[in-house]
């Protein structure tokens, strides 16, 4: 793995599924804390920042009333306009502290949706920066993490999903994701997997000069 050309994409790491009180957090702390998901992410993002790997942070938000997406919202939406979550400006909306953005992390803008390409500038921000591999970490497992692991590997990108730093509404749900899909659109790895590659290149003396 080459740091200088590898980015960890953060999805959703926000108070409404992270942090108790959150409008979202009843739903999935029992994946949370299964395996750890949280701690196994901040893992990575310092083995990546500690790398030179290029971090993205990809929340989502919406205007108070949700009037940029539709008046009658169905499934995974509808959840989230009932009860009222990732509303911008809010506690809710913004990334817990466990993994808040630093330094030279990047924060994509304009999620409205499931997959982070969809109606962000994420592809052109991985190919101005020569990123060729994405590590995917976040919520939920089979669902936003899933729709941005697919648009990824159909993108031309080696896909890499961090399936300890991933988190779902159920245990059945999360290991239906990782047992069948990821395998399909990714290389699943664990975060301890993907923190002692990152350790090995980073090690790994420079072969490629001539003089």
């Amino acid at each position: 793995m080459n740091p200088e050309t590898t980015a960890l994409v953060m999805i959703e790491f926000q108070n409404d599924f992270t942090s108790e009180g959150g409008a979202l957090h009843d739903a999935v702390k029992d994946s949370m804390s299964s395996t750890g998901m949280l701690d196994n992410a901040r893992k990575a993002l310092d083995a990546a920042r500690a790398a030179g790997v290029t971090v993205i942070h990809s929340p989502i938000s919406f205007a108070p009333g949700y009037h940029e997406i539709t008046s009658h919202p169905y499934g995974i939406l509808k959840g989230v306009v009932d009860s009222t979550a990732f509303v911008k400006g809010t506690w809710g909306a913004a990334i817990v502290e466990d993994v808040t953005p630093e330094g030279d992390d990047i924060v994509i803008e304009g999620k409205r949706g499931l997959d982070a390409f969809g109606s962000t500038n994420l592809d052109f921000i991985l190919r101005s920066k020569g990123i060729t591999t994405v590590a995917l970490a976040g919520f939920l497992t089979n669902c936003c993490v899933e729709s941005t692991m697919r648009s990824a590997y159909e993108k031309g990108f080696e896909v890499i999903t961090l399936t300890d730093a991933v988190g779902a509404t159920s245990a059945a749900e999360h290991e239906n994701a990782i047992t069948y899909d990821y395998p399909m659109f990714s290389k699943p790895t664990t975060v301890d997997a993907f923190v002692a590659q990152l350790q090995g290149a980073s090690t790994t003396p420079d072969t490629s000069r001539t003089y």
